[in-house]
């Protein structure tokens, strides 16, 4: 048998022949890894959309000569926060307009508070599951070793059953609670890892949209201060 294949049987069998409360463990702690690397792959791909719709849609506002045509823009980019921000600070634009006008600062606080809103709400939808990872990765590698605690229990109890210290004997018992560590740190790694690439990601849209929301509201000040001249 390749040397591979032997190292897979057996580590299947030490599963399948471990402690209940270690196969307890180990099946919470292969569910935990599931879910994550499913959390993983689809907010990979809607942050991948959401910075590359936040570019194209900034690229295009920058370009246009009208707020009306940018908010047709942002109708095309819904996974964008910038252009989420955008379509909620000119409809309170648009609001304000068609009651008067802006009113001085408070007319701009109003638009900056939807953008803000806007940004919020678009951030956290992005957010959603992230913070499990966090959990994962902190509690999945002291879930494993409660599992490998629990098996050198087991082991020890053995010693003293058995009367003997052999490797042979007591080896078995042993291993079945490393891997117990081993599947809990298979777990911890990638959900560390992917969920401090995600907030670094998280917080370039939201430094992306605070941006925005700063230019936007300096654009809608001068066209109303060149109005007022």
């Amino acid at each position: 048998m390749p040397p591979v294949l032997l190292a897979e049987t057996s580590a299947l069998r030490l599963i399948l022949e471990a402690d209940i409360i270690v196969q307890l463990v180990m099946i919470v702690l292969m569910a935990m890894s599931v879910v994550s690397w499913a959390i993983i792959g689809q907010r990979f791909l809607i942050l991948r959309r959401a910075w590359l719709q936040s570019v194209d849609f900034l690229e295009l506002f920058w370009q246009t000569a009208s707020l009306d045509e940018a908010n047709k823009h942002a109708a095309r980019h819904p996974e964008s926060p910038v252009a989420h921000a955008f379509a909620a600070g000119y409809r309170e634009l648009v609001r304000i307009n068609e009651v008067g006008g802006l009113a001085g600062q408070l007319g701009t606080d109003n638009i900056a508070r939807a953008l803000r809103k806007a940004g919020a709400e678009s951030l956290t939808r992005l957010e959603r599951s992230i913070p499990f990872l966090a959990s994962c990765g902190s509690a999945a590698p002291f879930i494993g070793l409660f599992g490998t605690v629990w098996g050198i229990l087991r082991a020890f109890q053995e010693i003293g059953v058995r009367g003997t210290t052999s490797i042979a004997e007591v080896g078995p018992f042993i291993a079945e609670a490393l891997i117990a560590t081993a599947v809990g740190l298979f777990a911890a790694i990638p959900a560390v890892l992917f969920f401090n690439y995600f907030a670094t990601r998280l917080k370039l849209l939201a430094g992306e949209v605070n941006n925005f929301s700063m230019d936007f509201l300096n654009l809608v000040e001068r066209h109303h201060a060149g109005r007022g001249q």
